[in-house]
């Protein structure tokens, strides 16, 4: 881009065709990157199924206020995201797409608003570039896929945070009055958002919106500006959108502030009570992993803009907001003694308008280094690709399917790595240059939208018990009598009892009534060489790896002294 796409030299039907395309090029990457394919694999996690249970719960009994888990209160989360896969079950029916509809919402709510504040700041190429990178990102197409709090939350918070920008001045320009004026939209938005964030997660979000203003402020020194945050306006539309639910929720539920504010924001944050216990650089990797397959821009830009910031005698108040918020939220989350990777989301955001803003001004004046740090990256993709391909053969069961997969998603990633490389680098004419760039991305868009072919040797691994709960159903296994074996995951646990819609127990192994044994490694055949009379329950191609067994009962010579799990 020696050029600006939006100045270079063309006749006004080319500059026409050129913008449509852009646009045409822009619609498609979020309608792909954030709403295709919902529901093209099942629950994944312990924490989908488990979520979905408690918005279908919401749907089903009414109660918006208390969330529950198998009839009981259950205060890990706030409940913006129920309330909004709730509402999707109600409308769209209780199928995974309509569970993580509320995270690709604010997704794309997320970006639209960003999206709106770089054009203000930084003008139509970089909202352009902002719009393409910050949708086709790893860490942003994952999330808005999830049935989880992460991408309610980090939208939220980031909606917030532009409104923020808004009240600090950043967005005022030579077009704007002399005489300040009070930014009643945007303080009313700031509040409100904030307090729905809130409402996803809790008050991390006061935390790290107040957080990066209060840096903001120390570095740029305009206190003055920081304080209008605290605005009656902001307040109030904070106070009226996050309160009501809190003091509902605790009068209804004595136990509720001890759990949800002591167990699971103080204690989560300081103790490693949850087993969630990671270095303190973590989210050093995870952020990389995040930008992916911009990884090579963002390892790019921190090189070449630490460099720049060393030269700079301040830095301009923008930057230092973004700067402010990406460090903030790095160092909160890397000091939390529980650590997961989707807890450093709300820093994707300002570090992919970052990664726009370094393609718009430093790639220009650095164009051949640009090019070479891309093409080295696609070649190292390529390379690991390879790596990974002769692993596969070496490997057995669902690995072998796991390799296969990461191998072709390598293979796509290298394609957009190695236009953007060739179109700085040695490529010199700015159409060629455009050209090459709309292909990388156009290539990145349709690999996204045919994923659902990539991942289909990963459906037998993520509809797993998906199937086996329809197997179950159709045999006309009783749901009441259907068990556990006590080693099944978590992730098995909840899942297959969100899609029975009953609440699973494990086995007792000494218990005299007869009932349907689930496990993944233990068959009728084992469980009678145990002393057990059980009879196979004969299961389609499509739940291989699992066993039912009919239990009824078990003979009293050998019958183990001690109860609970199988010797």
């Amino acid at each position: 881009m020696t050029e600006s796409l939006a100045t270079s030299p063309r006749k006004p039907w080319a500059k026409s065709a050129a913008r449509t395309g852009w646009a045409v090029l822009i619609l498609a990457t979020l309608y792909v990157s954030y709403f295709s394919h919902l529901g093209t694999i099942g629950f994944v996690g312990p924490d989908e199924p488990r979520y979905a249970w408690i918005a279908r719960d919401m749907f089903e009994t009414g109660d918006w206020v208390t969330p529950r888990l198998y009839g009981k209160p259950w205060f890990e989360k706030p409940p913006l995201y129920y309330w909004g896969a709730a509402v999707g079950f109600k409308l769209f029916g209780v199928r995974e797409a309509a569970a993580r509809l509320p995270s690709a919402i604010s997704a794309l709510l997320l970006t639209l608003a960003l999206g709106w504040l770089a054009l203000r700041l930084y003008g139509r190429e970089t909202a352009l570039w902002l719009l393409l990178l910050l949708p086709t990102s790893l860490g942003m197409m994952g999330f808005s896929h999830a049935a989880a709090t992460d991408m309610p939350f980090s939208g939220m918070l980031t909606i917030a945070m532009v409104s923020a920008a808004v009240v600090l001045g950043l967005t005022r320009n030579e077009n704007t009055p002399v005489i300040p004026r009070t930014p009643w939209l945007a303080l009313i938005s700031f509040g409100f958002f904030l307090g729905l964030a809130v409402l996803a997660k809790g008050p991390a979000a006061i935390l790290l919106s107040g957080g990066a203003v209060f840096f903001w402020a120390v570095f740029t020194k305009r206190w003055r500006d920081a304080f209008r945050l605290f605005h009656p306006a902001a307040i109030v539309a904070f106070c009226l959108t996050a309160l009501p639910w809190y003091v509902l929720c605790a009068r209804r539920n004595p136990d509720f502030f001890r759990i949800f504010i002591i167990e699971h924001n103080f204690k989560r944050f300081l103790t490693p009570e949850f087993q969630h216990i990671q270095p303190f650089w973590f989210y050093g990797p995870i952020l990389i992993l995040a930008v992916l397959p911009w990884s090579a821009t963002f390892l790019w830009a921190a090189f070449t803009g630490g460099i720049w910031v060393t030269r700079q005698p301040s830095l301009p108040r923008a930057a230092a907001f973004f700067a402010c918020w990406i460090a903030f939220c790095l160092v909160f989350f890397s000091v939390s003694q529980s650590k997961l990777p989707g807890y450093i989301l709300p820093a994707i955001p300002p570090v992919l308008l970052f990664l726009a803003r370094s393609l718009v001004t430093w790639a220009r004046n650095n164009r051949r280094a640009f090019g070479a740090v891309h093409l080295l990256f696609a070649l190292g993709l390529l390379g690991v690709a390879e790596f990974l391909g002769a692993l596969r053969i070496r490997a057995v069961a669902d690995s072998t399917a796991i390799l296969f997969v990461a191998v072709r998603v390598l293979l796509l990633l290298a394609i957009p790595n190695l236009l953007m490389g060739l179109a700085f680098w040695p490529a010199k004419n700015v159409r060629i240059q455009n050209s090459l760039l709309a292909l990388a991305m156009a290539s990145l868009t349709c690999s996204i939208f045919f994923a659902d072919r990539i991942l289909q040797d990963l459906q037998p691994i993520y509809w797993r018990e998906k199937d086996l709960a329809s197997q179950l159903l159709a045999r006309g296994v009783p749901k009441d009598r259907t068990y556990l074996y006590w080693a099944v995951s978590r992730n098995t646990r909840y899942a297959l009892s969100f899609y029975l819609h009953q609440e699973l127990q494990d086995w007792d192994q000494n218990a005299e009534a007869d009932g349907y044994v689930v496990s993944g490694s233990v068959d009728c055949g084992r469980l009678r060489k145990r002393g057990f009379n059980c009879e196979e329950v004969p299961l389609g191609a499509s739940a291989k790896g699992w066993f039912v067994s009919h239990v009824t009962a078990k003979s009293s010579v050998n019958r183990p002294a001690s109860s609970g799990k199988p010797q």
